[in-house]
């Protein structure tokens, strides 16, 4: 009797676990379905955008993050979209996943604002590798731009490292953006200094100076008078690569001309020096 009191159990409980599949069977195939045909789509898809991506020339460390990101977020879209397959409610699980969100935001709110900061630098170039740039009051040549930051190298072989956030919502001043530049070398000279003598010999440094560009036309002009002498600046176009090395050629070819023709060269502060 104990025996085939078992046996009905064990009849039971099978047929209740058949019964159980049959019913969720249907939803079982059509979740497995709807799985892998979601994973060859998300596939396809985030290859296609990599193409495009590439295409356009965007920088490749943004097409890999942003492929990386389309990815694991088709990803999460299917994974939800099985679990409500199966019947199974998926409002709470969507729930939990915003809150996870915001409270990891809140937390990384510096690290966002540099990652949107990398961002627009990279889509928008207001720079790239190889220029030479003043930011935060900082001027070296851009040797790197990642995600979260920018890397400068000055001149006396210093890298400086410039947070994307800060550098994008401040003023940015690229000096290669353009193949020519002005030089504005300010000068003060005594006020007993004759102005058209200085400014003729000036002029013939410029004329005679390989660097200088005669066109635009080089010119002389006087900015403002300060408590030690006439201000005056020398405005001369050159190539941009040359602009450093033009700018000391003719600050020291003033120097020795006016030293020749017995002219003065007074000393400025850095308050004048505007």
């Amino acid at each position: 009797m104990k025996d085939t009191l078992n046996i009905t159990s064990l009849h039971d409980y099978l047929r209740s676990i058949i019964n159980l599949l049959l019913d969720y069977s249907p939803k079982l195939l059509a979740a497995l379905l709807l799985f892998f045909i979601g994973g060859y789509a998300i596939r396809f898809i985030n290859n296609l955008a990599r193409k495009i991506l590439i295409k356009r020339e965007v920088e490749p460390t943004l097409v890999e993050f942003l492929c990386n990101v389309l990815f694991w977020g088709l990803r999460i879209v299917l994974i939800i979209a099985v679990i409500s397959k199966l019947g199974i409610e998926s409002t709470s699980f969507v729930a939990i996943l915003g809150a996870a969100g915001l409270a990891v935001g809140l937390s990384l709110q510096g690290s966002l604002s540099n990652f949107a900061g990398g961002i627009l630098i990279i889509l928008f170039k207001p720079f790239k590798l190889g220029d030479t740039i003043l930011a935060q009051n900082v001027e070296g040549t851009v040797i790197d731009i990642q995600i979260f930051v920018t890397q400068l190298q000055t001149d006396n072989n210093q890298v400086i490292f410039i947070p994307n956030g800060t550098l994008s919502n401040n003023t940015i001043i690229n000096f290669s953006r353009k193949t020519t530049r002005r030089t504005d070398i300010p000068m003060v000279l005594p006020y007993n200094t004759s102005i058209p003598q200085a400014r003729e010999l000036i002029l013939e440094i410029l004329a005679k100076n390989t660097l200088v560009l005669q066109q635009p036309i080089p010119a002389i002009v006087v900015k403002e008078f300060t408590e030690t002498g006439i201000k005056i600046a020398i405005r001369a176009w050159v190539k941009t690569p040359n602009y450093t090395k033009a700018v000391t050629e003719i600050l020291e070819e003033c120097l020795l001309t006016f030293e020749q023709n017995a002219l003065h060269i007074q000393p400025y502060s850095l308050t004048e020096n505007k």
